[in-house]
């Protein structure tokens, strides 16, 4: 009979295997591996012990979940072999005879990510210890595997970036720290996912799912909203945020992941769609799959998914419409094959968090391939005609008469997604992947995708084409803080001259399209208009400042120039503290009350997030922080900061530095 091994310890090497495993940003105090690829762990033997290769003989058992089972995939028990396998859990040795054993082991490239326990059992049952299983982009045969190791850096090692906001004209970039290897950020993903409902009706089948990074994202994309469940964050759109943090005051996703978990898992108030996006990439990257941050500029809200955006008014011009077009939306793509559906769809896969329309009863979106989409293809799993109509709907306007009868009264096929965009790679720029989800505005291979992709409805045939086409353009010279014009110029192409009723008006227009207060008010103007080509008819409108200061709405996304934040004095370097100053110009004609900078940087803060009271702000006077933190993680680190005030918030910026051993 075989003499059992006296193990004294077992050595899971963390520090030499999570470098290997490039989870080293998690801690080395630790096991985090990633799958398809060996790692070492060391027994030690107490004396009088001895291992002989081919005489010593345990199998090794790994367990993830509560219920773990072997026809699952939840569990796997193994003997030593003389190489790794490919397919199944495998362990060897190479250890010559001692009371020193070293063993290799190699998990499967599709076995479900998260918490293990590792046992030993050689007739009795010793645990050796647990260790997390992430995905692994580095892996040639697993799902998320990237070819590139700069994309590789980008998507899944970075910690910071930028998330595009604004309107097309006016694109600008704001900084987001991911944190997603700060202190307690990994247990907290892996918390997320056992909070998920399909955890609590059946724990094994959902261990086994998360083999599957589309299982995964999916989860992930419904958790980060609490709309069905016990989600992360609560939606808010309502200007009214008393009872909660204000979405645009948020520069990261640690403070929320903390926050929700350190209270029970009490959904956090509140967000918006930037804020769902980027918290879903923390959770994304932090388990392994690849991930980016995207907008869509002109993006439509189609609740009834016949791919239009209807836009219905009553006679007195309030709206009454459903559907809605927002400034911009944000969401994220992930990476992964797609081996549940035909070949050519692997890669970049949207998913949206935001919580708009149910997919399979649940509030989640996606992942649906970016190619299923630019070539209309909605049939393809997953939510393929919602992020369609995100980015290609066409957009029509009616007019509901009092007897109830619909006039069509225009529309169009070129207002809808624009400049979609993402940080590139290794850089701070702007990469518009517009072409990566539709073929060029107009083009005639774009019609076509439309009209393949498009569900015809009664709808698309009610009213009749105007004589009349309205545009409406706003000043060039437009400054905040003051008051400025807005034009209606009105072309006449029909036969004959018209004379109008005009009602011309300013509302004030959060990002999501939805309207607030009156700023400038025209009503019952009759004016003539010639007809003939390029004869046009205009009506100017002041839009007055001091009634949208009144309400409060300001969209000045972000005020910072690239040297809002400079370091000051100080050595980058590791466990060196260094200063940083941080100054924004008032740029309204009027006080700034209760004015704050909020700073944070993984490595840089650790974990938290700096506050200063600045008070009051005069007009065009200058607030200023200097701010102190001493950097604990070396390489490329982002320093962002947050500005709020009571008439200015959401103002942004961030500092690269490099921090040096």
């Amino acid at each position: 009979m075989d003499q059992a091994l006296d193990i004294e310890r077992c050595d899971l090497e963390s520090r030499i295997n999570n470098t290997t495993h490039h989870t080293d940003q998690n801690g080395l105090d630790r096991l985090i591996v990633r799958r398809g690829l060996p790692f070492t762990i060391t027994l030690h033997l107490r004396s009088g012990s001895q291992f002989q290769a081919g005489v010593s003989t345990f199998r090794l058992i790994v367990e993830i979940g509560p219920l773990p089972k072997e026809q699952s995939g939840t569990k796997s028990t193994f003997s030593l072999t003389d190489s790794a396998s490919k397919t199944a859990w495998s362990a060897s040795t190479t250890s010559p005879p001692g009371n020193v054993v070293s063993l290799s082991v190699s998990s499967p490239p599709d076995v479900p990510i998260g918490l293990y326990s590792l046992t030993l059992d050689q007739g009795q049952k010793v645990k050796l210890g647990e260790f997390v299983l992430l995905f692994n982009p580095w892996c040639a045969k697993d799902a998320v595997y990237m070819e590139e190791e700069r994309d590789r850096q980008e998507y899944v090692l970075s910690q910071a970036g930028l998330i595009y906001k604004g309107t097309t004209k006016r694109i600008k970039a704001s900084p987001w720290t991911f944190g997603q290897f700060e202190p307690g950020m990994l247990d907290i993903c892996l918390k997320l996912l056992d909070e998920n409902p399909k955890y609590s009706s059946d724990a094994d089948a959902d261990c086994s799912g998360r083999r599957n990074p589309v299982y995964v994202t999916r989860v992930i994309s419904a958790m980060i909203n609490s709309n069905d469940d016990k989600g992360v964050l609560v939606g808010n759109w309502s200007g009214d945020y008393d009872d909660g943090v204000r979405p645009s005051h948020w520069t990261d996703s640690v403070a929320i992941l903390h926050q929700w978990a350190d209270n029970c898992c009490q959904r956090v108030r509140y967000g918006q769609c930037w804020v769902f996006a980027a918290v879903a990439c923390t959770v994304s990257r932090a388990l392994g799959i690849p991930c980016r941050v995207v907008t869509n500029f002109g993006s439509a809200h189609d609740t009834n998914s016949n791919l239009l955006i209807e836009f219905l008014y009553d006679e007195d011009g309030n709206d009454i419409s459903d559907d809605s077009v927002w400034n911009f939306h944000v969401w994220v793509d992930n990476w992964m094959a797609r081996p549940d559906l035909d070949a050519g769809y692997d890669g970049w896969q949207a998913s949206d968090p935001t919580p708009q329309e149910k997919s399979e009863g649940v509030f989640c979106c996606g992942p649906v391939p970016l190619k299923a989409i630019k070539e209309g293809e909605l049939n393809l799993k997953y939510d393929a005609p919602f992020v369609f109509a995100e980015v290609n709907a066409d957009v029509v306007e009616y007019v509901k008469l009092t007897n109830g009868r619909m006039v069509k009264m225009g529309g169009s096929s070129m207002d809808v997604g624009h400049f979609i965009s993402t940080k590139a790679v290794g850089s701070d720029e702007r990469h518009d992947i517009t072409h990566l989800y539709k073929h060029p505005e107009g083009s005639l291979q774009e019609r076509e995708v439309y009209e393949r992709a498009k569900h015809h409805n009664d709808l698309q045939q009610k009213g009749q084409e105007p004589g009349l086409k309205v545009k409406i353009k706003v000043s060039p010279d437009m400054d905040i803080g003051a008051d400025f014009d807005v034009f209606a110029v009105i072309a006449n192409n029909t036969e004959a001259d018209k004379t109008c009723r005009v009602m011309f008006y300013a509302r004030i227009v959060s990002y999501d399209g939805k309207p607030g207060a009156n700023c400038g008010f025209i009503e019952d103007l009759t004016m003539e208009v010639p007809t003939g080509k390029g004869q046009v008819s205009f009506v100017s409108l002041r839009a007055i400042y001091s009634i949208s200061q009144k309400h409060g709405t300001y969209v000045f996304l972000t005020l910072l120039s690239s040297d809002l934040v400079g370091i000051q004095r100080g050595y980058n370097q590791v466990n060196q503290k260094l200063s940083a100053q941080i100054s924004l110009e008032n740029p309204l004609p009027e006080p700034l009350q209760n004015c704050f900078f909020s700073v944070m940087g993984a490595g840089l803060t650790d974990g938290k997030i700096l506050i200063q009271n600045v008070g009051t702000v005069g007009p065009k006077q200058e607030a200023k922080y200097t701010v102190e933190f001493t950097p604990t993680s070396i390489g490329s680190r982002t320093l962002t900061v947050d500005f709020d005030s009571d008439k200015l918030s959401n103002i942004k910026g961030y500092l690269n530095i490099e921090i040096k051993e």
